[in-house]
Order: C-alpha cells, then structure tokens, then sequence
C-alpha cells in the first residue's frame, strides 16, 4: 500500500466531524485556550493521522563531522543554517521528513528549523517570542494541508506557513524567520567545508527514504479543499516565495538569475526532490536556491508549492515576467 493511500484511510477515520470540534480537542490539549483563536471556520482543520507528538520533534539534536558522514547521495537535500561567526550547521531532510521540526541551539541564537512535506515548507524560525524560549512540537493537524505546529510552554498552535499563532494566548504573533536555504550533499560540502551534520535520531524510522512517493508530481495536494493558483498555474508546482512574492521556479531554473523587487534570486542544478522517488539517489533534479539582497546578504525565504502560496497569500503577488 503507497504511503498516501494509506494516510488518506487513517485521515478518512480521525478527521470525521468529531475533529473538527474543540470539544473533542480539549481532552487531548486541556491546556490550550480554544476561546482565542483567529480561526474562522474548526472545519479547516484536519487530523493528518497521527496524534499529538505522533511525529517526535528533535529537542536536543547531537551533530558529527562531514568525514563522519558515509551514506548520503550527492544529491540529498539538506537545510543550511549559518550564523555569523559559528560553524554552518547541516539539517538532513531525511530527518525532517519524519520528525518536521528540530528545536536547536547556537551560541545564543535559539531557533526551530521546520519543514511540512505536503506543502514542501521549509522555514527556520526564532524560538525566543517576547523573552520567552519556546519549543515546538507537531500537533498531528493540518489546515489547508498545512503542519500546525504548538509551543511546549503555552501550548498555543502555530500556522508553520506564515509563522503565526492561530489557536491559544499566542494568536496572532508572529514569529521571526531566521535566512537558511536548503542545498545538496555535494554543495554543503563544497561551501562549508568545517561544518557540522545533524546526526541521525535516535528512532525507528526509515531513514533516507522518501515515504511520500511522487508526492510532488501528483496533480492535487493531500487533505487540500482550498482553490487552485491562478493564472493556470498548477497546484504542485514549487515557487520560491519572499515576503508576499512568489517566483514559480521553473522560470528562475530557466533563467537561472532574477534581479527584481530589490533581491536576487538564482538557481543551480544538483539537488534532488525529497518528494519524487523512494530514494534520492533516483529522484529528479529540482536545484537549489539563494534569495540575497543587494548587498549580497542571505534574506528569508521559502520554496513551497503553489497551492501553499495562494492559500496563505490569496492577494498576493505573482512574478512571472513579462
């Protein structure tokens, strides 16, 4: 049985009327203020099958060397954090695809590195909100098919699109984007030669293989009700969003370099989908990706699929040239 059919069954029994209730939720959040909220309508959240903590978030990641690194494919996609002055720190999607968020810690920059493979959304947050350290887990929802991710200290659920608290005495801040970018095993190595590689967690799962398989070619999102992207633009088709503007990446991969709106953006090949085949090794190439500003500084961004861009950002705006 393929991984989404059988999630579609297990999401089929746990996002039945019941679940869009918070009735029904406070026994399993007693915690969290349902009160206060800035969701219009429960029905917009789903279960996606498993339970609260169901997908572990990493608290206390450990890390090793490159050279201690001995089974990834060149082409395997990693998220980047480089801080000033601290070694550059490499988070392996095969990691975040079972776990989606690792809470970590350098120097004294706290921050959550996130990622929700049915949107393809990979950010890196601030933990610290207002003088508080937060740490992150998975609530086992979705809204428009995205991960709603929950802070450990007051329990309020976060939107890990937009960063932004939606259910709880968090509702409506915003956390800060910290400027990571994800590249491939060979680019990491050939940039940052000292740095240092998430090591493998300490659980049973299938590490290094893709459990959402052609996820990313398929032609409708999972556990997606909302509208398509105009202008024909597919549903599944990544862009690379900045701020309220969003570059389908077929016209960055053709052009390679765009200059607009103040920021660059460019593209090289050698990194592998994490969504296409089991492994990466046997996965399409879908590049990587830095967003700089005129001065040549790393700036925030995110590469999602354009059904995301649209559910998050309806008036937001479309860059696709002339």
């Amino acid at each position: 049985m393929s991984f989404l059919r059988a999630v579609t069954i297990s999401a089929a029994v746990f996002a039945g009327p019941a679940s869009a209730n918070p009735e029904f939720w406070q026994y399993e959040w007693p915690n969290t203020d349902f009160e206060t909220t800035s969701v219009e309508s429960w029905v917009e959240i789903l279960s996606g099958g498993p339970a609260r903590d169901g997908i572990p978030a990493i608290d206390d990641p450990q890390f090793i060397e490159i050279d201690q690194v001995e089974d990834f494919d060149p082409r395997e996609p990693l998220v980047v954090v480089k801080l000033d002055g601290e070694r550059a720190r490499a988070y392996p999607i095969r990691y975040l695809m079972w776990h989606e968020i690792v809470n970590d810690t350098i120097g004294d920059s706290k921050f959550a590195v996130t990622y929700c493979p049915l949107c393809n959304t990979g950010i890196t947050f601030d933990r610290v909100v207002n003088g508080q350290e937060l740490y992150f887990g998975v609530t086992g929802k979705l809204r428009l098919s995205n991960l709603i991710m929950f802070d450990r200290q007051t329990e309020s659920w976060w939107q890990q699109a937009v960063g932004l608290g939606i259910v709880g005495e968090m509702t409506g801040v915003e956390l800060t984007s910290i400027p990571t970018w994800t590249e491939s095993w060979d680019q990491f190595k050939d940039s940052q030669p000292d740095g240092l590689v998430m090591a493998q967690p300490a659980y049973l799962r299938r590490y290094g293989q893709n459990p959402y398989y052609k996820y990313d070619s398929s032609t409708r999102p999972f556990l997606y009700n909302g509208e398509n992207p105009p202008f024909g633009i597919p549903p599944m088709v990544r862009v690379v969003r900045v701020g309220d503007r969003a570059w389908p990446l077929t016209r960055l991969a053709e052009l390679e370099v765009i200059s607009e709106a103040d920021i660059e953006l460019s593209w090289r090949k050698g990194q592998a989908s994490a969504l296409d085949q089991t492994e990466f090794a046997i996965s399409r190439d879908v590049g990587s990706v830095r967003v700089k500003d005129a001065n040549g500084n790393d700036i925030p961004h995110d590469i999602m699929f354009a059904f995301v861009f649209h559910a998050f950002w309806p008036d937001g705006q479309w860059m696709l040239g002339e």
